[in-house]
């Protein structure tokens, strides 16, 4: 097996230099393996002429697009550290990664220049800052001719992602070039990806799902992508279809609204190339996934994965027949286990934390030994933080996060369990659960909804759905119709940042 960026693009260079890697709506661009190639030598060949040398941290702040997926696999190619940064995260926190990084020079689109300056304003050391349009078809200088940069091992770092830091500062999980490339081949072989294959890819690229399960795992099976500036319900299957795509790679959040558009028909699009839909990133309610698929006759693969394990370490068989509602599957290309609070493992139906090991998990958390050692364990095992159970066919059922668990009066209540129940009102786009302080029970329930557009709904009306779907110890005490819910780059909700929307009240 290939076990770096560069050995996987030399590769599909060498095999298919003319195929399709990357092809950009908006322009017409399109880049083919063997430009790919050469594209990453021109940059490893720049930044080295800058005096930044392979192993160094190289920063995006840049929304998709073409120049983005180039300088993403260019960089690793090269041997450097990729560090893509979250563009929805607060001054604090960007200012905080940027130092905390170490990163040398960071490529940022033009809309993005004036939150850069300010991050980097107070820092003691400032990376060098490169402006570049996205959607350009070139954007460095002409570049001397250099000598072929050392090859990567396959235990180098090659990625570097921050958590969203919701309860802390962010941590950087250090992903090496065998976890990407593991991660991208999980991806190829659990959905038998071939060269024909096209993803379209709406998912940031600063995120780890949008980097290893769309941007790599095509080095891996020969396939292309699809890559748009953004998520755009309103076009999303127009763009798909008109560019070929075989499958769609999506979140939840984006089901939601897909959902809330008009179906295939009224479109007066066919769209039965695409042979199946994978989501990710957040649990997906069985409403949805059932209603997902009768009104756009399209197949639903629930997958899961966290950026410690480089996205993929669950994922439903390809069969429809063989897949399981409510799971996001077996452990694929991983080991995975269910444990107690001791550490023993638990029998199959038994609710524990989730813990996976391979060759996908990431090396350490950057400069942080302590949290690296809490997370983990020197067998290779890491703990998910993710509570669920695992059923006697080895398929995996996520109950909640342990963090965000709901005690109320001593029992553990899972927030998915309210979510779901709400997800089937009719008058709902979005709902998510959390625990809110209470003198008599220690928690009670709070749920923000989002309405669907030209819906109505009293908090009358959800708490008598409520009573009757879940009982009235689990009915939330109390409602909070919102806008929209905070979410991550991969729009999962950020469950306990709901306490300050109501914080707001």
């Amino acid at each position: 097996m290939l076990r770096t960026i560069r050995a996987l693009v030399d590769h599909q260079a060498d095999l298919r230099p003319d195929a399709p890697y990357l092809i950009a709506p908006e322009t017409g661009l399109v880049l083919g393996f063997g430009e790919l190639r050469a594209a990453s030598l021109r940059l490893a060949s720049w930044l080295q002429g800058e005096g930044i040398r392979p192993g160094a941290k190289v920063a995006l702040l840049m929304p998709n697009g073409y120049q983005t997926c180039r300088l993403f696999i260019g960089a690793m190619y090269g041997g450097y550290c990729i560090t893509p940064l979250n563009l929805l995260a607060q001054p604090a926190q960007l200012s905080y990664v940027l130092e905390h990084s170490d990163a040398e020079i960071v490529f940022v689109a033009p809309d993005q220049v004036e939150r850069l300056q300010q991050a980097a304003a107070g820092l003691a050391k400032r990376p060098r800052m490169f402006v570049c349009d996205v959607n350009a078809e070139e954007i460095l200088p002409p570049v001397a001719a250099a000598g072929l940069p050392d090859r990567p091992a396959e235990e180098s770092d090659a990625l570097m992602m921050y958590t969203s830091g919701t309860t802390g500062k962010p941590k950087g999980v250090v992903l090496s070039q065998r976890a990407v490339v593991s991660g991208g081949a999980f991806v190829s072989a659990a959905h038998e990806l071939g060269p024909a294959d096209r993803v379209m890819a709406v998912l940031p690229l600063y995120h780890i799902n949008g980097q290893v399960v769309t941007a790599t795992s095509p080095l891996i099976h020969g396939g292309s992508l699809v890559l748009p500036n953004r998520f755009s319900a309103s076009n999303f299957w127009q763009t798909a279809i008109a560019h070929g795509c075989t499958w769609i790679n999506v979140v939840p959040t984006m089901i939601a609204y897909l959902l809330n558009g008009p179906d295939l028909a009224t479109l007066g699009l066919d769209a039965s190339a695409i042979r199946f839909c994978r989501s990710a990133s957040a649990p997906l309610p069985p409403a949805q996934h059932l209603s997902f698929e009768r009104k756009f006759g399209i197949g639903i693969i629930e997958t899961m994965g966290l950026t410690e394990t480089a996205a993929p370490c669950f994922s439903n068989p390809l069969a429809p027949e063989q897949r399981k509602l409510g799971s996001p599957g077996p452990a694929y290309g991983n080991e995975a286990k269910i444990i107690d609070g001791s550490g023993a493992p638990m029998p199959p139906g038994s609710v524990g934390e989730i813990m996976v090991r391979g060759p996908n998990v990431m090396s350490c958390y950057y400069k942080d030994p302590a949290e690296t050692a809490r997370t983990l364990e020197a067998d290779g095992w890491l703990h998910t933080g993710d509570l669920g159970y695992m059923d006697a066919d080895g398929f995996v059922f996520v109950t909640g996060r342990i963090k965000e668990l709901i005690i109320k009066g001593g029992e553990n209540i899972a927030p998915r369990e309210i979510d779901e129940a709400l997800l089937k009102h009719p008058a709902l786009l979005e709902a998510a659960a959390v625990g809110i302080p209470d003198k008599n029970y220690g928690q009670e329930i709070m749920a923000c909804v989002v309405l669907k557009p030209d819906r109505k709904c009293s908090e009358a009306e959800l708490r008598a759905y409520c009573e009757t779907a879940l009982g009235t110890y689990k009915t939330p005490k109390q409602f909070l119709f919102v806008a929209e819910l905070p979410k991550g780059p991969s729009g999962k909700v950020q469950r306990l940042k709901l306490l300050d929307l109501l914080a707001r009240q």
